[in-house]
């Protein structure tokens, strides 16, 4: 019974933690065309990273109509590099869309942080 009831301490004294981590941010975009139609990215994302509980754990590029375009995915926190960029090569966009919106994703709120919407460059 007391093992249950530390666990239960622990949870409850992890939650603030958890919870005021926040939504993850993307707050800068570079972008350059390294063929015709395929693209490399360039993101930074700010985001108070606790631990393996709560992380940013991936970013996104979609097309105006919300179609997923490419994910860079993050394996593991970054609780001591804030904020952090990381790159992804290889996104194929076709002619026809003009921008982006990169969004990041977060472990435990997933999207809903500030997203970054951009032109591409032609």
């Amino acid at each position: 019974m007391m093992r249950l009831l530390k666990v239960a301490i622990g949870l409850i004294a992890a939650l603030p933690a958890m919870v005021f981590a926040g939504e993850a941010d993307v707050t800068r975009v570079e972008v350059r065309q390294t063929a015709s139609g395929i693209f490399h990215f360039d993101v930074t994302v700010r985001h108070d990273d606790t631990g393996w509980d709560h992380y940013a754990d991936r970013w996104e590029v979609l097309a105006p109509d919300g179609t997923l375009l490419g994910t860079r995915t993050l394996y593991h926190p970054h609780v001591d590099e804030q904020p952090f960029t990381r790159s992804l090569s290889g996104v194929a966009v076709a002619e026809t869309i003009l921008e982006v919106t990169v969004r990041a994703h977060d472990s435990v709120h997933a999207f809903g942080g500030k997203t970054v919407t951009m032109a591409l460059p032609r």
